[in-house]
């Protein structure tokens, strides 16, 4: 193992002391969480140097490099739109570091360029993706995003001239568009980024060619900053959605005629349950809401004039929930997770079943939004062996055709998969994918790497990650449980562990380590983990509750200071997820898990690499920084405490293709070291 000869960089410590309900909480590392000024530069230039005097020590590290090159640079198809004929997608080639849009001209026709970030001249973390196309397919809405920054600039390309309009709208949040129904135009509602964020929510029309401070106004949500303002977009008729951030989340909806362009309809006010509804071409509203349903429900929406609306079933709710649905022509796509297996079931509108989309157990099945104005669905199929493959359903000859495959140099024959279960804590049985070289699945001990989600619902069924495929070919065994805060068997799962629960996600990944231990797979010297955003909090909290459970922890993009994470950016609206420190039920909750708090001076701690950046406006970048501090000044062992941090990382996954080789390079060649793989 190769070991640093340094120590980490000195950190100041500056004492800030909080009150909160009457308990005194200290913070060493609060400056960190001034990322511009020059003290925090410098210290990020000192834990750049530091990470990099060991991960550029590693043997083995070309070798990493190359086999990691292989396996991301691969061709890539994403986000299809479809109008007409024409089909529009993201695609990147071998050797290129960032995908472009491309057309076809039917399903069978050849790929088009339409725009390449590479020519815009502005380096190599510009990126593009397609967002939306006009009915008649000449006018195509693209993001425009610098590294992993939340918000784009947002451009609209005509086909027939292939040119780019001067109607751009600024760097900010766009939060709905629909184009106008002769193309004249768009509405739209866009938020634009700053230090002085806009907090007037309003839905605007944009007449192409005119200045857009002329724009009218359609419709005025209100102002403040827990509100926001969502388009759902319609042929005839334009929804809107707002959403109030408040003791929980409440929801309006309103209708606005595009013909008489009178003054919006009410149909759903204070609503404290989910809705998100879809306006048919023929006047229906189809929507999906949890109303009386934890598991959800889609119904058909009857207005009711000064009334709550009538909901009238189509999907009844069941034991399982709805994770996603879309609608294509005359049928009602549905997709659920029944015993750890993805399945898509296909319907009428009148809710008759008529079959489920092709699917293996081992596999996970993802809608893909519908294109408008036809009766085809893409959707997506990918396994922890077999990288995303895209499908399209043709209902006319109820066919399923192959539209896109990613060719991995992965040899999926070499593994396998089962699944197990263990005892939680408090009795659950709670089951674990396990996947590995067949000899690693059989019998032995082996070096094992885990990881898991355990929030918003989000459901953990098999998915393909070069992160994982490289450590499998070394020999790791692979161990995903699916632990409460999903909604592996539906809504109750995730409510186990949501808010005030937290700790019951965090102790289920606890006992799926200890098991694992118990069982004779593995040894808490071969053990480690790794998360990202959510999964990055998990593998934080985890690794601070248990530090000898492990050898090494990858934590990217986290939350960790969980007592300060809702004053950043706009981590207010998940309140109804963690909790805020505002409330005394909340704070003593959060305090007890929260991974910056609960790290103790003079505690032997797992190696750790912490993954961040400057753009990153989800899980705020203060977050790795004072962690990355406060464990360094704690840690006894000489084992490293790492931040891997850069200007451009942020949550989108848009970074070059030689940026990304290299960071994963550095995780692979981390975990190779700590766990003594063979490179």
């Amino acid at each position: 193992m190769y070991k640093l000869m340094t120590a980490p960089p000195y950190t100041p410590v500056e004492v800030v002391t909080d009150v909160l309900h009457g308990v005194s909480v200290t913070d060493p590392y609060r400056w960190l969480e001034d990322q511009e000024s020059l003290k925090t530069r410098e210290w990020l230039s000192l834990q750049h140097a530091y990470a990099r005097s060991y991960l550029d020590g590693i043997p083995g590290r070309e070798r990493i490099r190359r086999r990691i090159q292989e396996l991301l640079d691969v061709e890539t198809h994403d986000s299809i739109q479809k109008a007409g004929s024409r089909y529009f997608f993201r695609k990147r080639v071998q050797g290129q570091e960032q995908p472009c849009i491309f057309f076809r001209e039917g399903i069978e026709g050849a790929d088009q360029l339409l725009v390449d970030p590479e020519k815009r001249g502005t380096g190599a973390h510009t990126a593009v993706k397609p967002l939306r196309v006009s009915r008649d397919g000449r006018l195509l809405l693209y993001e425009v995003k610098e590294g992993g920054e939340r918000t784009g600039t947002f451009e609209i390309f005509d086909l027939e001239s292939r040119s780019v309009l001067p109607d751009v709208l600024p760097r900010g949040y766009l939060r709905g568009f629909e184009f106008a129904s002769d193309c004249s135009g768009f509405y739209y509602v866009h938020e634009p980024s700053g230090p002085t964020l806009n907090r007037h929510h309003t839905a605007y029309r944009h007449t192409f060619g005119t200045p857009f401070k002329g724009d009218p106004q359609i419709f005025f949500a209100g102002d403040g900053k827990n509100l926001r303002l969502v388009i759902v977009p319609g042929r005839e008729r334009l929804g809107f959605l707002v959403f109030h951030f408040l003791d929980k989340t409440y929801i309006d909806f309103s209708l606005w005629s595009l013909d008489d362009e009178g003054a919006p309809e009410s149909i759903i006010r204070h609503a404290e349950y989910g809705f998100s509804p879809l306006l048919r071409g023929d006047g229906r509203i189809l929507a999906f809401t949890d109303c009386d349903a934890p598991n959800g429900r889609i119904v058909e929406v009857h207005p009711r004039t000064g009334q709550h609306p009538e909901f009238v079933d189509i999907v009844p709710t069941s034991e399982s929930k709805i994770q996603d649905w879309t609608v294509a022509g005359e049928r009602i796509f549905v997709s659920y997770v029944r015993d750890l297996k993805t399945e898509i079931d296909i319907l009428d509108l009148s809710g008759r079943r008529l079959g489920q989309l092709p699917t293996q157990s081992s596999e996970t099945i993802r809608l893909a939004a519908a294109p408008s104005d036809t009766d085809e669905v893409f959707f997506e199929r990918e396994s922890f062996t077999t990288a995303i493959q895209i499908f399209v359903y043709l209902p006319e000859s109820d066919t399923v055709k192959r539209w896109a495959r990613r060719t991995v140099p992965f040899d999926s024959e070499c593994f396998s998969q089962s699944q197990v279960c263990f005892t939680a804590k408090d009795g659950t049985r709670v089951p674990m994918f396990l996947v590995g070289r067949h000899e690693a699945i059989e019998s032995g001990v082996h070096p094992t790497i885990m990881t898991s989600y355990g929030g918003y619902g989000a459901p953990m069924t098999p998915q393909f990650s070069v992160f994982v495929a490289f450590l499998m070919e070394r020999g790791c065994l692979f161990a995903l449980p699916n632990i409460r805060g999903g909604s592996e068997f539906g809504a109750d799962w995730h409510n186990a562990a949501r808010r005030r629960n937290r700790q019951v996600a965090i102790s289920d990944f606890l006992s799926a380590a200890e098991w694992l231990i118990d069982t004779g797979r593995t040894c808490s010297a071969k053990l480690a983990i790794f998360g990202g955003s959510n999964s990055g909090l998990l593998v934080g909290a985890a690794m601070t509750q248990r530090p000898d459970l492990f050898r090494a922890v990858v934590c990217m993009v986290p939350m960790l200071d969980m007592l300060r994470y809702h004053l950043f950016d706009g981590s207010h609206v998940w309140k109804e997820e963690f909790g805020t420190a505002d409330d005394p039920e909340d704070f003593a909750a959060l305090l007890r898990y929260s991974p910056y708090q609960n790290v103790r001076e003079g505690t032997a701690y797992p190696a750790t690499m912490f993954v961040s950046g400057d753009s990153d406006q989800n899980c705020n970048p203060l977050h790795a920084r004072k962690m990355t501090a406060r464990l360094q000044a704690a840690n006894v062992l000489e084992s490293p405490i790492l931040l891997d941090y850069t200007k451009h990382r942020g949550h989108s996954p848009v970074l070059p293709l030689r940026v990304r080789v290299e960071a994963l390079t550095d995780r692979m060649a981390f975990l190779c070291d700590q766990l003594n793989l063979i490179v």
